[in-house]
């Protein structure tokens, strides 16, 4: 069965794959030992969280048979999950309608976010 709209809430430590029937939501984690990260002045290192891959491939086979993806999340991880997806997974990267900035909501808010958000998609498809 076949899912039209997801929502995933992304950071460096986990993602949270939100779907409308709560009773499928996953929660993943990252492989990462790295915390919250800040750059400081005269240290080796970006201070950003190196990419983990086999995060991101696991999030894609999660996603691989739903219609449409909103990603959202606090720093970098979303959009950095976007570009890992339209290098390895472009058929699913063609399903991601958003990608927006949302702090540390819980799963309840992100769904109502997002809820409205496909709802905005819709009207203007004129479904």
């Amino acid at each position: 069965m076949q899912t039209n709209h997801v929502v995933i809430w992304i950071d460096h430590r986990e993602a949270h794959v939100l779907y409308f029937d709560t009773s499928k939501n996953q929660i993943f984690k990252s492989n990462s030992s790295h915390q919250h990260l800040h750059h400081k002045a005269n240290t080796i290192g970006s201070g950003n969280a190196p990419k983990d891959p086999i995060f991101f491939n696991k999030l894609s086979e999660e996603i691989a048979q739903v219609s449409e993806i909103l990603i959202v999340g606090p720093g970098s991880a979303k959009t950095e999950f976007v570009k890992y997806m339209k290098a390895h997974h472009h058929k699913i990267a063609q399903k991601i309608v958003g990608v927006e900035v949302l702090d540390h909501p819980s799963d309840k808010e992100v769904l109502a976010y997002a809820k409205q958000y496909f709802q905005k998609i819709d009207q203007l498809k004129g479904l």
